[in-house]
């Protein structure tokens, strides 16, 4: 049923969860896992010790430690997957809009599911924006899973 999954993560214990989920799935159907990570340099100053509103600016992170911190998340969602007896078949990571990245990651490794973390590291700024899982939810041409 489902052969490729795609896994939208931000580093967040509901996106840990997600990639429980997507291994828990791949199990039962034999399925590769993508991860795909799309590093924002807001959620980067935030782990990093910024307070929304306070020293964000004076904080934000270089270049170099947005992808240093991607890479992080990476490879512990990929030991996240071990732990669940899985590997991970691709790790997809480019900046932009992580719905617009999730999506294309799908589309490129022909995903029949993606999942998501219903709220993850991006929340605050969701109430603005629009949650990235609910985007993905709406534009994807396959089906969609939002875990909690």
């Amino acid at each position: 049923m489902f052969k490729k999954i795609v896994v939208g993560i931000d580093g967040s214990t509901t996106s840990d969860n997600a990639v429980r989920i997507a291994c828990d799935l791949a199990t039962k159907y034999d399925s590769d896992i993508h991860l795909v990570h799309t590093p924002q340099p807001q959620t980067v100053a935030f782990a990093m010790g910024a307070v929304a509103g306070y020293h964000a600016v004076t904080t934000m992170p270089s270049q170099d430690e947005v992808m240093e911190a991607a890479a992080r998340i990476i490879a512990d969602a990929t030991v996240v997957a071990a732990e669940c007896g899985q590997s991970v078949a691709g790790a997809h990571t480019e900046q932009g809009d992580p719905a617009d990245h999730i999506i294309a990651c799908a589309k490129a490794v022909g995903a029949d599911l993606i999942v998501t973390g219903r709220r993850g590291l991006g929340s605050i700024g969701s109430l603005v924006q629009g949650s990235t899982s609910l985007r993905v939810n709406h534009l994807a041409k396959c089906a969609t899973l939002s875990v909690i």
